[in-house]
């Protein structure tokens, strides 16, 4: 997915975005990185095309039917270059040059996400907000599948100290004027824990630091109240994405003890009413919206009318889960009894039957078997899918 085509497509739309992520990095071209822990963070500069918006919705990413992508009906990869620190920063600097208010857009995606698919929702995101602050892609190692929570919910805990080293950069960079935090889902954990760390070991937060936006937050409800109280009298301005729909979160709910998650509470419910009020926390509830994926979990990035007031919020001062999801997932994910079983031998075992006639299921099934006793061999498919030529259904099968 991340191999450089040639740019065909001359009404296509151009994003620029700055990488950083500690996921290691990948040994099959076209990938750059895995869902595994690297030592320290890396780097990467990447360009994303964007088809013309008579052949693709606002809020869709429009994924190639086949590989190499076409720049004229696809999202496509222009550029994918690992650089280091240095050249991050000299990238950070000569894109808020650029930036009407010297502002910087920081993305933190969520549970379930692949490389590919947090690079091309940013993309997408950049692109129909209408932002013009430097956008900066924050991706921790997520495996890309439903079967990995409890792996991925780590590798958030895992990326905390890198993510504050970050805002502390920014913080300190003179030429950075402003800056606005986008999160979803479990990178909403990720987001407010190192702005709590950063809060403390500063005092407070800086005033730079203006917007922050949660959307459907996977994040107990009282841990959250510790954390604002934590961040101290001065933090940024919240704005909270929530749907009482949302469905990833309900099998949440479950895992986690049944605890309200943040992303799924009633705001005009006693005490989350008067709470948020006091907080300052501006609250936009989504359930009505008929937009986003069949869990109601990405409604945010995918409703032209959110995503744009997004866009508004930001200049006035993926579904986010985009790997394929398979059938037996989705069994497994939906079983109340079984939900917390997710990424251990037990949940393997619920999955295996419909691995047999779900592509999908296949597909995460196996990262999931390596996951828990080794790896089971090579990995051909995505080579293969490089070819020109190769459907991704084909690529899967």
């Amino acid at each position: 997915m991340l191999i450089p085509v040639a740019d065909s497509a001359p009404n296509a739309t151009k994003v620029d975005m700055l990488v950083t992520t500690t996921r290691s990095r990948s040994t099959i071209q076209g990938e750059m990185f895995t869902g595994e822990r690297a030592l320290a963070p890396a780097f990467a500069d990447i360009t994303v095309s964007i088809p013309p918006a008579n052949v693709r919705k606002v809020g869709e990413v429009a994924w190639p039917r086949r590989l190499p992508s076409n720049p004229a009906t696809d999202f496509a990869t222009l550029k994918a270059e690992e650089i280091t620190r240095d050249d991050a920063k000299k990238w950070l600097s000569a894109s808020v040059r650029k930036s009407r208010d010297r502002s910087v857009l920081v993305f933190i995606h969520g549970f379930n996400n692949r490389f590919e698919d947090s690079v091309y929702r940013f993309a997408q995101i950049v692109k129909d907000s209408g932002v013009h602050s430097a956008p900066v892609l924050v991706t921790w190692p997520s495996r890309g599948s439903l079967l990995a929570y409890g792996y991925d919910r780590e590798s958030t805990n895992y990326t905390r100290n890198a993510l504050e080293t970050l805002f502390q950069y920014l913080a300190k960079d003179p030429e950075v004027k402003e800056v606005s935090i986008l999160a979803h889902s479990m990178g909403n954990w990720l987001a407010l824990e190192a702005l709590r760390q950063m809060a403390i070991r500063n005092g407070r937060l800086p005033a730079k630091f203006e917007n922050v936006m949660l959307a459907s937050p996977d994040v107990d409800v009282d841990v959250f109240r510790q954390q604002i109280v934590d961040m101290g009298k001065q933090h940024p301005k919240f704005t909270l994405f929530v749907s009482r729909d949302d469905r990833a979160l309900a099998v949440s709910r479950r895992v986690w003890g049944d605890v309200a998650r943040l992303g799924a509470i009633d705001p005009e419910q006693a005490p989350f009413k008067k709470e948020l009020a006091d907080s300052q926390i501006t609250v936009i509830d989504l359930t009505k919206v008929k937009a986003g994926d069949r869990l109601n979990h990405g409604k945010f990035a995918e409703s032209p009318e959110v995503v744009q007031l997004i866009g508004a919020r930001i200049s006035d001062g993926q579904t986010l889960t985009d790997s394929k999801v398979g059938l037996g997932d989705k069994i497994l994910a939906a079983t109340t009894s079984t939900a917390a079983a997710a990424g251990s031998a037990a949940g393997l075992i619920l999955a295996a039957p419909v691995a047999v006639v779900d592509a999908d299921t296949r597909d995460n099934y196996a990262g999931q078997v390596s996951g828990l006793t080794g790896p089971v061999g090579t990995q051909p498919r995505a080579p293969d899918c490089t070819a020109a030529g190769r459907s991704k259904e084909s690529c899967r099968q």
